[in-house]
């Protein structure tokens, strides 16, 4: 079977001929580009889907949020060396963040957040009042032909609302003062965000594919069962609904720690939850993940730990932990291997093709 045909398979609740094996090579990619061992445009040209071909690993990300902003307000953006500035002009008053981008990593962090207290809520409600979100689905229809039968090709949704706080724009601890300090000021602009996002949401869920992603970026310790039931339940199960409706296949995106709200997650009705972190570099063994979630309809992806594909695991250990997950996932077809978040930058590209070698011996189901 193909890697579209397997993944196929499992989202419609059948059984494949093997496990199947997907993994995020965004991260990877973005590293190879800028120390200048691939293209500049490689991860949006075909070669990206050839090179997941050659290396034997299913492809379905990186994703793609299919509409854009229209703003009615004045935005600037400026850079200092790797620090990248963005400031946002509202008669309610400025917000301004900053961005550090880290060559070692290749990758960027927050310096500074847009929100950093209470005071920032009202400008904060006015920026996302007055966008106006458009449909941009080029590069989704472009990138469903590059794919034909590697995979699948996922879309989009924003964040919730509290996420998109809690992730993007505040920070723990900006959020954490909020609830405290104005718990209703907090409410008011949650329910702003969401009213903006409801728009972004429906032209993702309207788009070309049909999968979808909610990317929440969620570990259980960041929320907390009380803050998931207060803050997020509602819109990601509005939203799940609405994507069944469409019969579009919801994917949430989980790659922290699993049992606080896994279980949560789980009643929410997602098609799957993604990017799951195993024992030992998450909190919850593999052989727990469907005791823990109690829905027999969720499917679980993931279970290899980044990490594994670096020189900080002994060839040994991989081959051992692929193994044993193998074990697991090929008793039940409600299982996709894949990478708990991403191949880091400093990947070994042998040990990504030696899953292949090790789903092909061990992945058939029993």
């Amino acid at each position: 079977m193909t890697n579209r045909e397997q993944i196929l398979k499992i989202l419609n609740g059948e059984k494949p001929d093997k496990v199947p094996w997907f993994g995020d090579l965004d991260y990877w990619a973005t590293a190879l580009v800028a120390n200048g061992k691939k293209p500049k445009n490689f991860q949006k040209s075909p070669e990206y889907i050839d090179w997941h071909r050659d290396l034997g690993v299913g492809y379905y990300l990186q994703g793609y949020f299919p509409y854009k902003a229209k703003n009615h307000f004045q935005e600037n953006t400026w850079y200092n060396g790797n620090l990248k500035f963005r400031e946002i002009i509202t008669p309610k008053g400025n917000l301004k963040e900053c961005w550090e981008y880290v060559p070692d990593t290749c990758s960027e962090a927050p310096r500074e957040h847009l929100v950093k207290s209470v005071k920032d809520l009202a400008a904060l409600r006015y920026f996302y009042e007055n966008i106006e979100w458009e449909p941009d689905y080029d590069f989704a229809l472009e990138r469903i032909d590059q794919i034909g039968d590697m995979g699948i090709s996922l879309l989009y949704l924003p964040h919730t609302p509290y996420m998109q706080l809690l992730v993007i724009e505040a920070g723990v601890e900006a959020v954490t003062y909020c609830a405290m300090d104005e718990p209703d000021e907090l409410a008011e602009t949650l329910q702003s965000m969401k009213k903006s996002f409801d728009h972004a949401a429906q032209i993702a869920i309207d788009g070309p594919t049909e999968t979808l992603m909610i990317p929440e970026n969620l570990s259980s310790e960041m929320v907390g069962p009380d803050n998931f039931e207060k803050y997020m339940r509602n819109t990601q199960t509005e939203w799940v609904e609405k994507m069944k409706k469409a019969g579009k296949f919801s994917f949430l995106h989980m790659d922290g720690t699993l049992k606080g709200l896994l279980a949560r997650e789980a009643s929410t009705g997602f098609t799957v939850i993604e990017a799951m972190t195993p024992f030992p570099v998450g909190d919850l063994a593999i052989e727990e993940w469907e005791s823990v979630a109690n829905n027999p309809k969720t499917i679980f992806w993931g279970g290899m730990p980044g990490s594994y594909f670096t020189a900080n695991v002994t060839d040994h250990e991989f081959d051992r932990h692929v193994r044993a997950v193998l074990a697991v996932m090929r008793k039940n077809p409600r299982y996709v291997l894949g990478v708990a978040d991403q191949v880091p930058p400093d990947a070994l590209e042998y040990r990504v093709k030696r899953v292949r070698e090790l789903v092909d011996q061990f992945g058939a189901y029993e």
